[in-house]
């Protein structure tokens, strides 16, 4: 089963967990959908492997790859990029690979509007198909994809109200051509993760690690400036 597995201590319990071991390993299973031809293939491949291509096989139905994060002295973290097909949104196996999953990415095309619209289809799909554990919806991101395109503009607070409205926690221009944002946006993710993973692992009135929380909306330079 994917799913957030801490390394246990000796004495087998989470206060000594901490304390009596090196490094905590962490799992993370990552979704990544949005519409066809958006640049979900190129963003993992850019983010995993750093390299880029303009020529990707179609995904049929998913993919997958890893990404092993020392994130700080004491946690290692495993992440699981789940590259959902863009067409999959229409079938019944999203439930199937939807299980699990800690996160999710949204990724759209500035070149291409329609898959703005498409984000609110998504972003439903996957809230009324997976929660955490603690019955919460999953963290999720939106990724303004192939900012790299000349004589592209979006207005940034109608974006940022976007993600306000559907219950998106950030979003990040970026481009897998250029490497643009890809490494930061995923951080902020994963950030996101470790300190939800955390609340929920010591409840208020417990003495628990502390995590930098970032606020929930990033501001990023816009491509070009």
């Amino acid at each position: 089963m994917t799913a957030v597995v801490p390394f246990q201590g000796e004495n087998n319990t989470l206060e000594n967990s901490v304390s009596n071991y090196e490094t905590e390993e962490l799992l993370f299973k990552v979704l990544v959908i949005g519409d066809f031809g958006v640049g979900k293939t190129a963003i993992i491949r850019r983010y995993t492997e750093g390299v880029f291509s303009q020529y990707y096989k179609i995904t049929i139905g998913v993919d997958f790859a890893i990404k092993s994060i020392l994130w700080d002295a004491k946690t290692h973290v495993t992440l699981q990029l789940w590259d959902i097909a863009g067409h999959e949104r229409f079938g019944y196996m999203t439930r199937v690979y939807y299980k699990y999953a800690t996160a999710a990415i949204i990724v759209y095309d500035l070149s291409r509007p329609t898959t703005l619209e498409s984000v609110v289809k998504w972003q439903k799909d996957v809230t009324d198909k997976v929660t955490l554990q603690n019955g919460q919806p999953i963290p999720i991101i939106l990724l303004a994809n192939k900012c790299d395109i000349e004589g592209i503009s979006i207005n940034c607070e109608v974006l940022t109200e976007f993600c306000k409205q559907h219950d998106i926690l950030a979003w990040f221009f970026t481009s897998a051509k250029e490497n643009i944002h890809i490494d930061e946006a995923i951080e902020y993710l994963v950030e996101k993760i470790i300190y939800q993973r955390s609340d929920f692992n010591h409840p208020k009135g417990h003495n628990h690690i502390s995590l930098t929380h970032k606020p929930s909306y990033k501001k990023v330079k816009c491509c070009g400036t």
